[in-house]
């Protein structure tokens, strides 16, 4: 068998990249039933009961500076809740809706975790003549639940850490979970600092 036109270089790299490129296609579903832990912590320069109120809900966060959200990712701007206690429905608002969160775990002032109902698309996709809502936006990034958690570290200090875990269904996971890790860090330090100055300027 004749094999010289599998083994050109030219023919190897072609072949190369063509395996790379379908390797990172959308239509690629992750079988991975595990979900994804992200935690992000701060500490807060002021007493754990003034955190919490913080925790439950904020007002709204000025604009963002950060570069990541100028490419139009979804972003927080602030957050609600109906009822107290397990059962409470909180609202994460986000620019493209809202995070729906059934609080399961309510221990004041130290643990707050909720399920997550429902979600928006995680970005908006920038078009100059119309609005554009490609496939992939539906279903490959599913945030399920998360948790904020505070640690009294003196008098003062809380230490404020907050959770969620996901899930990708894009392969190849390991390129596109570093993408989402830096993602959701970045959408959780905005909480979280936003939750620091408001606590401490009061």
């Amino acid at each position: 068998m004749n094999t010289g036109k599998w083994t050109n270089p030219t023919n190897t790299t072609i072949g190369l990249f063509v395996i790379c490129i379908s390797s990172m296609s959308f239509d690629y579903i992750n079988e991975s039933e595990n979900l994804i832990p992200v935690r992000t912590k701060v500490i807060v320069n002021s007493n754990i009961e003034n955190v919490w109120k913080n925790v439950v809900t904020f007002d709204k966060i000025d604009e963002p500076t950060d570069w990541i959200f100028k490419t139009g990712i979804s972003y927080p701007t602030d957050a609600t809740i109906k009822g107290t206690g397990i059962g409470a429905i909180r609202y994460c608002n986000f620019t493209t809706g809202s995070f729906v969160e059934p609080i399961t775990t309510w221990n004041e002032p130290n643990l707050l975790q909720f399920d997550v109902k429902e979600q928006p698309i995680p970005m908006n996709e920038f078009n100059p003549f119309w609005e554009i809502h490609p496939p992939h936006l539906d279903g490959y990034f599913k945030s399920y639940k998360g948790q904020f958690k505070l640690t009294k570290i003196g008098e003062n200090k809380t230490e404020l850490e907050g959770t969620t875990w996901y899930k990708v269904d894009i392969t190849p996971e390991i390129y596109w979970k570093t993408w989402s890790d830096f993602i959701i860090h970045r959408i959780h330090k905005r909480v979280l600092n936003h939750i620091k100055i408001e606590t401490e300027n009061k």
